[in-house]
């Protein structure tokens, strides 16, 4: 999920290559909602084995409300730190 800051405008996706996909949110290479309305901070993620898989969970959060999905993220990330940074050492 990304968010434009600390409890701010959010966006939930899926992506087969989640460094390269934040990269074009953060570069705004892809025009819509995310460059729009500067959505760029990568504040919570999951990992699923299969691409199905991933895009029922992404579907699934995007019907969330806005509260749960903020739980979410506070459960895994409590400051909203940009987890981009991470990313790496987190899937190496």
């Amino acid at each position: 999920m990304l968010a434009s800051g600390p409890r701010g405008t959010l966006y939930a996706g899926s992506t087969d290559n989640l460094p390269q996909r934040i990269l074009d949110h953060k570069a705004k290479t892809r025009p819509g909602f995310t460059a729009k309305y500067d959505v760029t901070q990568l504040v919570w993620f999951e990992f699923y084995e299969t691409r199905e898989g991933a895009f029922r969970r992404g579907r699934q959060i995007k019907e969330w409300k806005r509260r749960w999905k903020i739980e979410l993220i506070e459960t895994m990330n409590p400051v909203w730190r940009d987890l981009y940074l991470e990313l790496n050492n987190l899937i190496s």
